[in-house]
């Protein structure tokens, strides 16, 4: 079941990471997003080993939205370089897919 994708993004306060979610669910790149408080990232930046808490950001969408909303995240994003990774979804439950299908534009037709 490879025509869903999951999004994974942080973020360093609630407000971005409440505001970047809810736009992108609003302009239908994600069907949902689940905001994650309370993580701790230690990371290496400009040559210096970094901890801080961050929020992580999951959201679900078809595959064929993935990188426009991978974009579109980047555009919202405050950080200089944000963590935006996707993976196809492996498996996935028949009703909360046809959920994501719904949820999100309609697909674009097949270019002939």
């Amino acid at each position: 079941m490879s025509d869903f994708a999951v999004l994974y993004s942080t973020f360093g306060t609630d407000e971005s990471a409440r505001a970047a979610a809810t736009t992108l669910v609003e302009e239908q790149l994600l069907a949902c997003a689940n905001l994650y408080p309370g993580v701790t990232s230690i990371y290496r930046w400009k040559g210096e080993t970094q901890a801080d808490n961050e929020i992580v950001l999951i959201g679900k969408t078809r595959s064929d939205l993935a990188s426009r909303a991978m974009a579109r995240l980047k555009e919202l994003h405050p950080y200089e370089v944000p963590c935006i990774t996707s993976w196809s979804l492996g498996a996935c439950d028949l009703d909360y897919a046809a959920w994501i299908c719904a949820a999100g534009p309609a697909a674009a037709p097949p270019v002939s």
